[in-house]
């Protein structure tokens, strides 16, 4: 496979990623929009917002079969689309069903998309030998930003859901069916082009699945990343304007300044893990995450609550992208291309479950006892994955990490460097 073919494959998967953090946060910032737009109840409300996490762990065991079958990169060329022709119809529908039925469908493809993007990641990292996956996600996390700027554009601008949504699915949509050809497959890793669903392709496995036990702590790494995400999200603004007095408009600044953050940790991150490797920047990243909940916990005003949401927006960042690199790479050693597609899906579907607990936790926490309180959780769960870091290490894959310095050579079949 040539170097021009994998850096097209790069850019697309890159640009993939963006659409769908530009989807997703158009989605949640508006959810205040569309639910007004709908007459959803207080008390329905949340049974909307759960059904879309559930659905899209769905769709994400769903893709596990399917990719056995047909190529990641098929899927995700007709999952992104699905994704957001779903985000219009959430907009421009005219009833309760009519949404209900918009986000079952965003779920199940949302799954699917997840599954599959990070599929393609973590195989084009195996086949370039360096890390670029905390790339895919600082792509993503550039779309949020972008994303969540237009909806409060279209907030501010009183504009209808439609209205918001349309402009950006009509320029998103084409833009992305053409860069899906460039996707690349890249299952079999350096030089090697990758064969169908299952072949031994370069890989040491057979095709057969991972062990659960084996993926147990990516697995919990993964939830408590989102617990953790999750926090920040749904009561960063709440957390500094209750409990730390701040005003409403400051109140907002937090999760802009997490973002953004998230954007810098992950675009600077690749090159940490080159440098040292992937255990000891998932340590540091639990580290600072877990050192930014105690500082908002034990915040004496707004400046160190602020302070303790940036290193939050440092810390996690890393974590979720290094948790695929790692389940697929392991995947890759027990079962070949179709292991590491396996062992992927399933670690995504930990994503949501993360999300699921996330918020709720933090509320009855909150409730029962202090919001300061309940903000120890989330900071005792980052903490024990420091105690997982060492399943991060460097298993015989094809790039080294933790004390391994050495990295594979970044060539491809014609032996030009990539």
């Amino acid at each position: 496979m040539t170097d021009t073919r994998m850096r097209q494959g790069r850019a697309a998967l890159a640009f993939s990623f963006l659409v769908q953090g530009v989807a997703f946060a158009l989605l949640v910032t508006r959810i205040p929009a569309i639910q007004d737009r709908y007459g959803i109840s207080d008390a329905l409300l949340p049974a909307f917002l759960a059904a879309v996490p559930v659905l899209a762990g769905v769709g994400s065991v769903v893709t596990e079969r399917v990719v056995r079958r047909v190529a990641p990169s098929l899927v995700l060329r007709w999952a992104q689309p699905v994704v957001l022709l779903a985000l219009l119809a959430v907009g421009v529908g005219q009833g309760m069903i009519q949404v209900a039925l918009a986000l079952a469908v965003f779920g199940l493809a949302v799954g699917a998309l997840d599954a599959s993007m990070n599929m393609l990641g973590v195989s084009l990292q195996r086949a370039y030998g360096r890390s670029i996956m905390l790339g895919f996600h600082a792509a993503y996390s550039l779309g949020g930003i972008a994303g969540a700027s237009l909806a409060w554009l279209g907030a501010h601008g009183g504009w209808a859901l439609g209205v918001s949504y349309a402009p950006v699915v009509g320029v998103l949509l084409p833009l992305a069916l053409v860069g899906s050809r460039w996707y690349v497959d890249a299952a079999a890793g350096p030089g090697v082009e990758a064969g169908g669903p299952g072949v031994e392709a370069g890989g040491k496995g057979n095709g057969r699945g991972v062990a659960f036990a084996v993926l147990l702590p990516f697995c919990l790494v993964m939830s408590f990343a989102y617990i953790g995400d999750s926090t920040v999200s749904n009561w960063s603004a709440k957390y500094l304007q209750d409990v730390l007095g701040s005003s409403e408009q400051t109140a907002t600044v937090p999760y802009n300044v997490y973002m953004v953050m998230t954007l810098l940790g992950r675009t600077l991150g690749d090159l940490g893990v080159r440098r040292f490797g992937a255990a000891a920047v998932v340590r540091a990243g639990a580290v600072l995450a877990a050192a930014g909940f105690a500082l908002v916990a034990g915040a004496p005003g707004v400046a160190a609550g602020m302070a303790g949401f940036t290193l939050l927006g440092l810390g996690l960042c890393v974590l979720v992208p290094q948790t695929f690199a790692a389940a697929g790479r392991i995947g890759f050693e027990k079962g070949g291309p179709a292991g590491s597609d396996a062992a992927v899906a399933r670690l995504n579907v930990f994503n949501y479950v993360g999300f699921l607990v996330g918020s709720p936790l933090v509320g009855v926490i909150g409730d029962a006892w202090s919001y300061r309180g309940a903000m120890l959780v989330p900071m005792v769960l980052v903490l024990v994955t420091v105690g997982y870091a060492r399943s991060f290490e460097g298993t015989g894959g094809r790039y080294g990490d933790g004390h391994e310095r050495a990295r594979a050579a970044d060539v491809g079949r014609d032996g030009h460097r990539l």
